[in-house]
C-alpha cells in the first residue's frame, strides 16, 4: 500500500512524552485536542526520508489550512470542526514541524512548497481547486504554493503573515531552562505566549499553554528568517488566486504598522479584503475564534461563488 493511501483515524500517541510543561496540564485539556484529532482522516506523503502527516475533518469544498512556525495542526485547533460544517477542512503539520519528518537541505520557501504541492496531488485530485489560508508562516509558504499551482487555488488568505518586507516589532522569547519543573516550564510557555501570540493575557488559558509546550520542542525548521525576509511579497506577483488578508488588531509582530500590510496586498490585488479584528494578538484565529471562524467562512463562500460565476 502506497504512502498516499495509509489512511487512519487519529494521531500518534506519546507524541508529548518527556514535556515536561505537559505533567502540569489536565486530563481533559489533553483529552480535547486528543477527540478533535481522532475525527480526522490521516494521510501521510513523502517528505525527506519519512512522511508528511495531513489531517481531514469534514465534507464539502476543499479548505487547506497551514499552521505557524513551530507549530502544527493545533494552531487552527478552535477553528477545524466549526469550519468543517462547510468545507472539507484539510490541516497538514508543515515539513518539518508537528509530526511531520525534516526535509532535505537546504530548506527554501520553494523547496518546502514542492514538498507540500506533492502531498496536495496525493490528498486532493487535481482537478479539484481550493481555498488556502496560511497563518504566520503558513502564510509565507501558502504564498509559494499558490503561486506554483496557479489556477488550481480559487483563493488565498493570508492571516497574520510577515515575510513582506515590512517593519517586524521584536519579541523577547524565552527559552525552557533543561532544570525547570512542570510549573516553571509553565510560566515560560505562558511568557512567550503572551510577548509574541495572545494580545490579552487572560486569553492564555491552558490549551494554549499545551499546545505552545508540545508544538514549539518540535520545531526542526527554522522559520523565523522566512517571515523576517521579503520570503512572501516574492511570491506575490506570481499568485493568480483571489487574494485577502486577516490580521489581528493587536498582532505583536505587525502592531501599530497594519495599514503597510494592508497597502502591501492591496498594491498586487487592489480589490484585496483586508480584515482586522480587533483586541486580537498573532494568533487570532485562537483567541477570537467566535469572529474568526464566521469571517473565513464568508470570505471562502464568497470567492468560491464569484470564481464558480
Amino acid at each position: 500500500m502506497g504512502l498516499g493511501e495509509r489512511l487512519e483515524t487519529g494521531y500518534q500517541p506519546g507524541w508529548h512524552f518527556g514535556n515536561r510543561a505537559v505533567a502540569a496540564i489536565s486530563k481533559e485539556t489533553r483529552d480535547l485536542v486528543d477527540g478533535v484529532a481522532a475525527e480526522a482522516i490521516r494521510v501521510e506523503t513523502p517528505c525527506g526520508e519519512g512522511t508528511m502527516v495531513w489531517r481531514i475533518w469534514g465534507a464539502g469544498p476543499p479548505l487547506v489550512l497551514f499552521h505557524g512556525g513551530y507549530g502544527s495542526w493545533t494552531h487552527w485547533i478552535r477553528n477545524i470542526l466549526p469550519l468543517s460544517r462547510a468545507f472539507s477542512v484539510i490541516a497538514p503539520d508543515l515539513p518539518g514541524l508537528g509530526c511531520s519528518a525534516t526535509p532535505p537541505e537546504p530548506h527554501t520557501a520553494g523547496g518546502l512548497a514542492k514538498i507540500l504541492i506533492d502531498g496536495l496531488d496525493v490528498v486532493l485530485p487535481r482537478s479539484e481547486r481550493l481555498h488556502l489560508a496560511g497563518f504566520s508562516f503558513g502564510g509565507v509558504l501558502g504564498g509559494h504554493v499558490a503561486a506554483q499551482l496557479g489556477d488550481r487555488v480559487r483563493a488565498f488568505t493570508v492571516v497574520g503573515s510577515n515575510g513582506l518586507g515590512l517593519i517586524r516589532q521584536p519579541t523577547e522569547l524565552k527559552r525552557v531552562p533543561p532544570s525547570a519543573s512542570p510549573e516553571d516550564a509553565v510560566a515560560v510557555h505562558r511568557h512567550n505566549l503572551g510577548v509574541l501570540m495572545i494580545a490579552d493575557p487572560a486569553n492564555i488559558d491552558e490549551l494554549a499553554i499545551y499546545i505552545q509546550s508540545t508544538n514549539a520542542p518540535r520545531g526542526r525548521v527554522r522559520s523565523r528568517r522566512f517571515s523576517r525576509a521579503d520570503t512572501l511579497v516574492r511570491a506575490l506577483p506570481l499568485v493568480t488566486a483571489r487574494l485577502d488578508g486577516i490580521w489581528g488588531g493587536r498582532d505583536a509582530t505587525a502592531y501599530p504598522h497594519l495599514d503597510e500590510r494592508a497597502r502591501t496586498l492591496r498594491s498586487f490585488q487592489p480589490e484585496a479584503r483586508f480584515e482586522v479584528i480587533e483586541g486580537a494578538g498573532h494568533w487570532v484565529q485562537y483567541e477570537a475564534a467566535e469572529r474568526f471562524n464566521p469571517l473565513l467562512t464568508e470570505i471562502a463562500r464568497s470567492r468560491m461563488e464569484r470564481n464558480a460565476g
